[in-house]
This record gives C-alpha cells, sequence and structure tokens, in this order.
C-alpha cells in the first residue's frame, strides 16, 4: 500500500510529464472486466430505438371540401375537367391582361406588380417576372428614364386587343340582351351594376359597359342609392326575351327537353314499379317546368316549384354565358337576384343529365352539359369564344411563327 501511496504522489506531482501514467489500483479485475464487457457488448447505441422513417405507415390526410373533388374518378368527364386545367394555366395571362387593360397607357411599374399577386393571379412571394417571361409575345419589360422597369403589352398584343374591342363593338347588341334577360329574371328587376362588372367576362361584357348603358334609355335606368351603391334597373318588359332555352329547345327537340330534369317521386316498394312504369311517374312530377323569368321569390322555398323554378333559372344563367358554365363564385354573385339557397351545389348534383360539376367541393364549376358535343367542344361557338381560343393559342407561344 505504502508504494501505491508513493506511486500515486509521484504521478500527481508529474502530471505534465508524458511518460508517466496514473494507475488507478482495482481490488477485484474480474468483476471490471465482466462490467466493461456488458457495457460493450450491450451498449445503446445499437439499439434502434425510432422506427425509420421508410418503415412507418404513411396516415393518409383527411380530405377537406378544399381538395376532394366533386367527382369520383371513375366518374369524371376528362374534357370538362381539361377545361378547368387550362383556366388555371392561363389565370396570370387573363387576369394581368384585364388589369393592364384599365391602367392608364396600358403600363403598370414592375415594383408594383409584385405586391398585386391577387389582382395579377400569382401566388404570394413569388417574382412577378418570372410569370411574364412565360408569355413573351404578350408582355414585355423596359427600362423607363428614371431607372425603373415598366411592365406592358407587345406591339403583338396590342394588335389583339384592337380585335377584340372591334368584336366587342360589334356584339354590343346582343350583350344588351344578355343584361335584360338577367334583369327579366331577378327578384326585383334590378341588379347592382357593380355585380354585372365583376362578371363581365362571363358573358362577353367590355369593360366600359356602365358607360354603354346610358346609351339605352329605353332598356335601362341608372340608380344611385344612399350609400352610393349604382342600380340598374329595368324599365320595360319584353314578352320576346322571356322565353328560356330550354322552351326553345322544346319546340325542336320535345323528348330531349322533357328529360332535361328529373325530379323523383318518393314510392314504397309495395308499389313495385317497373323501370318504364317509374319513369312515367317521374315525368309527371317534373313536368310542367317553372318560367325562370317567373316570379321566384313568391314560391315557398322548400316546395318542388321552387326547387323547379331554380333549377330552371340556373339553366337558364348558363345558356347567356359565353361557355355555358359559371363557377360558385359567380353564382353566388347572383344569389339575391335569382333566390338561389346554399343548396344549390347539392340541388345541382341531383340533375346530371343537364349538368355537370367539375373542380373540388368547395370550388366548383358547373356545365351546361347540352352546349358542349362528345368531344368537349362548344357546338355554338361565340364569335368572342372563338376570339379567345385564338389568343390563348398565342399567348402560349415562344415566338411568332413566320
Amino acid at each position: 500500500m505504502a508504494f501505491w501511496r508513493l506511486f500515486s504522489t509521484t504521478t500527481k506531482k508529474n502530471h505534465h510529464s508524458p511518460l508517466l501514467i496514473s494507475v488507478v489500483p482495482n481490488p477485484n479485475p474480474v468483476i471490471c472486466f465482466v462490467s466493461t464487457f456488458i457495457l460493450r457488448s450491450y451498449s445503446s447505441s445499437f439499439l434502434i430505438t425510432k422506427t425509420p422513417k421508410s418503415q412507418k405507415k404513411r396516415r393518409k390526410k383527411k380530405e377537406s371540401a378544399r381538395t376532394k373533388h366533386v367527382q369520383h374518378e371513375s366518374e369524371r368527364i376528362q374534357h370538362f375537367e381539361n377545361i378547368l386545367h387550362r383556366d388555371n394555366h392561363f389565370r396570370f395571362f387573363i387576369k394581368t391582361k384585364d388589369f393592364l387593360c384599365k391602367q392608364p397607357q396600358q403600363i403598370l411599374r414592375l415594383d408594383d406588380a409584385g405586391k398585386l399577386y391577387r389582382e395579377l393571379g400569382f401566388p404570394r412571394g413569388r417574382k412577378v417576372l418570372k410569370f411574364t417571361q412565360r408569355h413573351p409575345l404578350v408582355f414585355q419589360t423596359y427600362r423607363h428614364s428614371n431607372d425603373k422597369i415598366w411592365l406592358g403589352f407587345t406591339d403583338f398584343m396590342e394588335a389583339f386587343l384592337e380585335e377584340e374591342k372591334f368584336i366587342m363593338d360589334k356584339m354590343e347588341k346582343d350583350r344588351i340582351d344578355v343584361v335584360r334577360k338577367l334583369l327579366m329574371m331577378s327578384a326585383k328587376k334590378r341588379i347592382p351594376l357593380s355585380k354585372i362588372y365583376h362578371c363581365r367576362s362571363l358573358f362577353g361584357i367590355p369593360e366600359d359597359f356602365r358607360d354603354r348603358v346610358r346609351s339605352y334609355p329605353q332598356y335601362f335606368n341608372t340608380v344611385v342609392e344612399e350609400d352610393g351603391k349604382r342600380v340598374l334597373e329595368l324599365v320595360s318588359w319584353d314578352q320576346k326575351l322571356a322565353v328560356s332555352a330550354l322552351e326553345r329547345a322544346f319546340m325542336v327537340d320535345e323528348d330531349g327537353a322533357k328529360k332535361a330534369f328529373q325530379f323523383k317521386v318518393k314510392h314504397g316498394k309495395l308499389l313495385d314499379l317497373g323501370e318504364q312504369d317509374e319513369r312515367k311517374l317521374n315525368l309527371l312530377n317534373t313536368l310542367p317546368l317553372v318560367s325562370p323569368y317567373s316570379d321566384g321569390s313568391s314560391l315557398d322555398l322548400w316546395t318542388l316549384e321552387a326547387e323547379k323554378y331554380r333549377v330552371g333559372v340556373i339553366h337558364e344563367f348558363l345558356s347567356l354565358t359565353l361557355e355555358k358554365r359559371a363557377s360558385i363564385h359567380h353564382l353566388v354573385e347572383f344569389k339575391e337576384e335569382l333566390s338561389l339557397t346554399k343548396h344549390t351545389y347539392a340541388m345541382l348534383l341531383k340533375q346530371p343529365r343537364s349538368f355537370y360539376l367539375a373542380g373540388t367541393e368547395m370550388n366548383w364549376v358547373v356545365f351546361l352539359k347540352d352546349a358542349y358535343g362528345e368531344d368537349g367542344v362548344l357546338i355554338h361557338k361565340d364569335p368572342l369564344v372563338v376570339f379567345n381560343e385564338k389568343l390563348f393559342e398565342f399567348a402560349d407561344k415562344k415566338e411568332v411563327d413566320i
């Protein structure tokens, strides 16, 4: 023991010497060896304490109304869904074109454009310049004398805008009739001008429509309410316009018009009806239809007649649009005027013969199926629809064809 005390004391005094190694005596070397072996053999570093990510079961995210599709994958009509994909593809182009057309000299400073992500239709936080570069034949940027970069149209695009204005002027009488029919369908025969303006592209109405209505005092009267809201009122009723598209189709194809809607009769199994008898019973319940130009606000809300009216008024509303379709936002815009309810979505799903709903449950679009052929192309195209198709084709190109 004296040796060990002497050795440990010596090492403490000479701990800076690299040749001396401190040795601590172990009274039981066997236990020390066994404990060291156990620690090395069963070290926690060799144990898998967490399941690897590759072996974890991925939980499926619950579908919400924002992401859940209206139609099941097996029931989707692809050419209608493709139209929505096209709209998403050209969202920036359409919104930026409309916004620039309203600006003085049709130009916008690029720094200001980067803050207008809602108005121009690009995701927040992205650079607007990257989106303009996707359409080099439509948009161009140039540096002003004050060293600021500005965004505007190319010379090719300005030629397209002149052609669009020519078509708008040519179709003005037809657009006036569309607005007259909208007023005739409305509950109080009056609609705020702001609502018509917000949905102007849906009906092909020009940007300056609020000024053009002054040239038609025989049809319209503009009233300014106490809150400053300008409301368009119907001056005179025209019975020739009060004929729906379905009524006109009934004269040409009576059987096809009868099959447009179906309001099923609830009956018990004891009746033991065949398919043909059930179809006749449902037809008796469906006809007669309620004209969309009647006063739907006077009908009891949950009666069959009220539902017939709401279905008919949406059918007529879609027939007045350029592409025979409208989104939920367009229908909500005219909810009060057309006497619609919050159950419009469920109501349209029950009429698959005439309507097809595409998109998600929160952001859906309703199509008028009879207006499209089996290939998904509109049967009757408005001149503005033909122009827009040509414009989309031009906007997607990188260089001009020679």
